[in-house]
Formats: C-alpha cells, sequence, structure tokens
C-alpha cells in the first residue's frame, strides 16, 4: 500500500513548523518589527477594511507601494478583526512556512532528486538570518518571496504540458506579484526568458504564448500604475535619481552575499569581487542549461529569476534612488540564489557509484553544515538581543514606555484646531498617538521645501533619535522663523512655529 503523500514529505512539512516555530520566537517579546514602510501598510489595509479606500494614514493615495500587499492585509484583517500588527505574527509565521513548504516542493521536482541535497537546503532557509529578519517585520517581502516560490513552481507546472490552462495560472501568480512589489517584473523578464527558449514550443504557439504571457503578467501592474497616475500624477511615487554608481551597489550586493555566506567583515574589502563571482556563476550555470542541458526543468526556473534578480536590483539602483542596497532588498535572491548556484551538485552524481558520491557529497556536507553552524550563531545573536529589548523598530523598547511616546500615547489634544503639524517621523506620530502629522519636505526637493516654508506657524513633533539628514532640520526651520519649545523629553519635543516677519 501507497505512502500518503503527506507522509512522503515528512522532511518539508517538519522545516516548515520549525520555520514557523523560528518567526514565533523572534516575535514573542513585542510582536514584529514596525518601520515606517509596515505603517504605510497596515494604516492601508485599515482603511480598505473600513473604508474601501486606498489611502495611508495620512489621507494621500498609496503610490510608493503597489496595492496587493495591503489588500491582502486587509482581507485577513476583515475576516478575523484582529488588529493587523496583532495578527502580523502569525501571518509571517504561515508564510515563512509557506516559503519553506515549497521550496522543499521544488527540490523534490529536481531531475535528479537527492534527499540528503533537500534536508541541506531546507535548513539553510530555516537558519537564514536574512529571511528570518525579513519574517520578523511587517513587510511586504514576507508575501513578495511567497509569490515568487509560487511562481518558480506554476512555471515548472506549466513546463509539463505547455496548456493554455496553466500558462494562464503562471500569467495571473505573476500578475499579482509585480502589484505586492514592483520588483515582481523580474519574473516577467525570468518567465519570458524561459519561453524564448523552450524547445518543446513549437514557433507559433510559442509566439501566441509569449504574447499572453507578456500582456497578461503586466496587467495588473499597468493597472495600478495608471491608478497612481490619475491620483497624484506620479506612477510609482517621487523617485529621485541615483547617487551611487553600479561599482558601488555592487560593494553593497556583495557585502550582502557576505553577510549571507556568514563571512567575518574582514571579507567586505573583496566585496565587489565576492558579489560578482556569484552572478557570473549564476549566469554561466543558466546559459549552460538552456544551451546544452534540456531546459525545462526545475533548476533552469531557479537560475533564471537568481540571475535576472541579481543583475536587475543593482541596476535599478545605479538609475533610481533609495536605500543603499542592503539584505532586505535583496532578501527575495536568497533561496534562487542558494538552490541555484548548488543544483548542479545532485546531477552530476546521477549515476555514479557509492565511492564517486561519497568523495563528493563528504566535502560538500561538511562545508554546508560548517556554513549552518555559522549563521545559526548569527541566528543566536540576535535573537539574545531581541529577547531582551524586541525586534528593532517602532514595537521595541528604545521606543515604548519612553516618556515622550507616553506623552504622545496621553496627550492628544494639546494642538490648537486648524494649526497644521509637521514631523520627521509623521508615520511614528500616527503609530503612538493615532494623530497626523505632514512630513517634513526632502532638501533635494525645492518646488517643496519652499511650499513648506511659506506656511507661517504650525507645530513641529520632533524626534531626537531619527537624525534623518535628508529632511529639512531645526536648524533650517530656526533660520526662517521662532520655533517655541512647549513639551521637551529626552527623546523629542513638541515645538510651535512662527515664520520672520518680514
Amino acid at each position: 500500500m501507497p505512502l500518503p503523500k503527506y507522509i512522503k514529505t515528512y522532511d518539508t512539512l517538519s522545516a516548515s513548523v520549525a520555520g514557523y516555530i523560528a518567526v514565533y520566537l523572534y516575535t514573542k517579546y513585542s510582536g514584529v518589527g514596525i518601520s515606517p514602510d509596515s505603517i504605510m501598510y497596515a494604516s492601508t489595509a485599515h482603511n480598505i477594511a473600513t473604508h474601501g479606500s486606498l489611502l495611508t494614514f495620512n489621507g494621500g493615495p498609496l503610490v510608493f507601494f503597489p496595492v496587493f500587499y495591503p489588500f491582502f492585509l486587509s482581507v485577513i484583517l476583515f475576516i478575523t478583526r484582529i488588529p493587523t500588527f496583532n495578527a502580523a505574527p502569525v501571518i509571517n509565521g504561515l508564510l515563512f512556512a509557506g516559503v519553506i513548504f515549497l521550496s522543499g516542493y521544488l527540490v523534490s521536482r529536481f531531475k535528479n532528486y537527492s534527499g540528503i541535497y533537500k534536508w541541506l537546503i531546507l535548513i539553510d532557509i530555516v537558519l537564514s538570518p536574512g529571511l528570518l529578519e525579513i519574517y520578523s517585520y511587517l513587510w511586504s517581502e514576507t508575501l513578495f518571496i511567497f509569490m515568487v516560490m509560487l511562481y518558480m513552481l506554476a512555471h515548472w507546472h506549466y513546463m509539463q504540458k505547455h496548456t493554455t490552462g496553466r500558462l494562464l495560472l503562471l500569467t495571473l501568480i505573476i500578475a499579482i506579484g509585480c502589484i505586492t512589489r514592483y520588483a515582481g517584473v523580474t519574473m516577467i523578464l525570468s518567465g519570458g526568458l524561459l519561453l524564448l527558449f523552450d524547445p518543446e514550443l513549437p514557433v507559433r504557439k510559442k509566439i501566441t504564448h509569449i504574447l499572453i504571457f507578456g500582456f497578461g503578467s503586466f496587467s495588473l501592474l499597468l493597472a495600478n500604475l495608471i491608478k497612481n497616475r490619475l491620483s497624484t500624477g506620479l506612477s510609482t511615487g517621487t523617485r529621485e535619481p541615483a547617487i551611487t554608481p553600479f561599482s558601488q551597489n555592487m560593494y553593497y550586493f556583495g557585502k550582502v552575499i557576505c553577510d549571507w555566506m556568514g563571512l567575518p567583515q574582514t571579507a567586505y574589502p573583496y566585496s565587489i569581487v565576492i558579489g560578482s563571482l556569484v552572478l557570473l556563476c549564476l549566469t554561466a550555470l543558466l546559459l549552460w542549461r538552456l544551451l546544452k542541458i534540456k531546459v525545462n526543468s526545475a533548476e533552469s526556473i531557479v537560475l533564471a529569476f537568481a540571475v535576472v534578480y541579481g543583475f536587475f536590483i543593482p541596476v535599478l539602483a545605479t538609475f533610481s534612488r533609495f536605500e543603499p542596497l542592503n539584505s532586505r532588498l535583496l532578501s527575495p535572491l536568497y533561496i534562487a540564489a542558494l538552490i541555484g548556484i548548488t543544483s548542479w551538485l545532485p546531477g552530476i552524481l546521477h549515476g555514479k557509484s557509492a565511492k564517486t558520491k561519497a568523495l563528493i557529497y563528504v566535502p560538500f556536507i561538511a562545508l554546508m553544515l560548517l556554513f549552518e553552524y555559522s549563521i545559526a550563531q548569527t541566528d543566536y545573536q540576535r535573537y539574545d538581543d531581541e529577547f531582551d529589548y524586541g525586534v528593532p523598530g517602532y514595537s521595541d523598547d528604545d521606543w515604548n514606555g519612553k516618556p515622550f511616546i507616553n506623552f504622545l500615547k496621553t496627550h492628544p489634544n494639546i494642538y490648537k484646531p486648524g494649526i497644521p503639524r509637521y514631523s520627521d517621523a509623521d508615520e511614528a506620530v500616527y503609530f503612538f498617538s493615532g494623530g497626523t502629522a505632514k512630513l517634513l519636505p526632502h532638501r533635494y526637493f525645492t518646488n517643496t521645501v519652499s511650499q513648506f516654508f511659506a506656511v507661517k506657524h504650525f507645530y513641529l513633533i520632533w524626534f531626537d533619535t531619527l537624525n534623518n539628514t535628508e529632511l529639512i532640520g531645526i536648524k533650517d526651520i530656526e533660520e526662517h522663523g521662532t520655533l517655541k519649545k512647549l513639551y521637551s523629553f529626552p527623546e523629542g519635543a513638541v515645538y510651535e512655529y512662527y515664520a520672520n516677519v518680514k
């Protein structure tokens, strides 16, 4: 009598449960980490669930981020009636468990399956410091990485029979991924590349499927961009030109790779070389599969996404300005790079003698276990720190319980009506007090700065701990008028501003 399928996947299920428990342990003390982006997502989800509107906490339309993650959160909020910040640990734990399960299932679909290889990959994913950080925060990457893994399985499923129904399912998953994060276009690019090189598609069918795939995958993103343009005149919000060259972005990229590999900081000077080697290896493996081996395989799908995403983010950062490349921005690459750069191993060992397998597998297992030991130490150190004060962000002890925060929570009515309020952290004002304030303008946008200084009277809620040098600061404001300190605390103050009389 054959074993039930769920018993055959006991290793994947076990790893998924371990991933859920890991997220639970990291978020047990103070819940998930809350960043400015988190508040943007949660407030929009609240407005969708209660008012049916795509407005953020400050009353403006959601433009800088695509719509699906807040919509996803709003559905959960509507069904459970549990506030998003409270439900987030369970949501993240289930998403991480889902990512691990889909990863194990994908590896099981390799042309040459290896149980040992699968176990090592699953352990690496569960222990990954980069992924555990992502799933400790209320960030859209938690859902996006799940969508990426779902896309890979859907593409493998499509490759088995090339039916229109399977193509439409693949297209729908990618379309949703594109409105989860704008970087979802990498799924369109990698999927299109695989369709182009697919040898089992006749030319006419290939052209038809590529057209369906292209238009369908881009459809929801196009609708999202049109909505943004009609709402604000901007497709993806205000974007500044990049200030970091490609070489600098490759340095940041390589630095993240060093951290993922558990290398010491002494390896940072070689970050460009390390990052470039990883991309070159992934590219070489993909070309080898496209040109020499049957392309219709799970391994090819993983490699295609790894190469496209690996190049896309550093190149994008060279033209569009955002925070320096970090583990969060590159996190969707982790599983694809890990599997892609090791996917050759089960294949070359297929059909080899037990002695040959041992000669190759023993050192590989030793290296993987050494790597896993290194990242496990990183995980433990982070857990030990966060067990004492919480996940860094607005939910940790550096914010909660502080006199200034308690004051804002208990004194929401200290402002005279009709007078505008500004802050260097408008999302913090909303999160802690439920009130609203406008964000101080970025000093690089001269028109916005001029409009700001045209305001003659306003309140300023200032958080000393942030020190965001890109925003207009206290000294800039004092050059144009008088700041009267109304309430002062070690962490910040509330001011009242009067413009100078000319």
